[in-house]
């Protein structure tokens, strides 16, 4: 019991660092493989393990997917964290494609995904991407939260990736607003560079369908 509790509080006082380099070896990954699955750079990563740098929200939580764990994991808040227990989870609609209603009426359902409870939400659903225009912030077979919101105001979610139909074909796409002579310029851009940013003027029609919540599920 005294050697359990001694665990618990060495594995309560590790840096963040310490504990992702803890984790990534109990789960016989290397650094390369690790920083691949989250879409880090390496030499970041290796910096992070030795306390050099401290990640952003955004890194944490993709290595937690690449590790398949819940981000408090990694965070740290207490002996609980390491504590084998089972995770609740509730499912979500796992959909392929951008549904052009609501995701539970939608006929391209694929499965449901389990997620957190914290993330549950009757408005949210998963989606499998097979869009590339996102990379390398998110690649063909991620796994996205999606928060439904049908039709929200372009200016309401500038700079944030949305699930979007343009003239009713789906794309993934993070959202601007720009004022040219007085009206408003809906523009679209993917963050792969390769990737021509779509202008939706009055003469297109854009149906905003959901907001990417996060990563919550990706292949090593």
């Amino acid at each position: 019991m005294r050697e359990h509790r001694s665990l618990i509080a060495e594995r309560a006082a590790e840096s963040v660092g310490a504990r992702l380099r803890r984790l990534r070896k109990e789960r016989g990954l290397s650094q390369a493989e690790l920083a691949a699955g989250a879409n880090v750079n390496q030499g970041y990563l290796s910096a992070i393990e030795r306390g050099l740098a401290n990640p952003r929200r955004r890194t944490i939580d993709a290595l937690a997917v690449a590790l398949n764990l819940p981000q408090g994991v990694l965070i740290g808040g207490g002996g609980a964290h390491d504590n084998p227990q089972p995770l609740e989870t509730r499912p979500l609609p796992l959909l392929g494609s951008i549904p052009a209603g609501p995701p539970a009426e939608s006929q391209e359902q694929l499965e449901m995904f389990p997620v957190l409870r914290h993330q549950w939400s009757p408005d949210y659903y998963c989606l499998r991407l097979s869009f590339d225009s996102m990379e390398p912030t998110l690649k063909p077979g991620d796994i996205v939260l999606v928060h439904y919101r049908p039709h929200v105001d372009p200016e309401h979610v500038q700079g944030r990736i949305c699930a979007c139909l343009v003239d009713g074909q789906p794309t993934l796409k993070r959202v601007s607003v720009e004022w040219r002579e007085g009206e408003p310029l809906v523009i679209l851009r993917g963050d792969n560079p390769r990737t021509a940013p779509i202008l939706i003027d009055c003469s297109r029609e854009l149906s905003i369908q959901g907001i990417v919540m996060r990563l919550v599920g990706r292949e090593l």
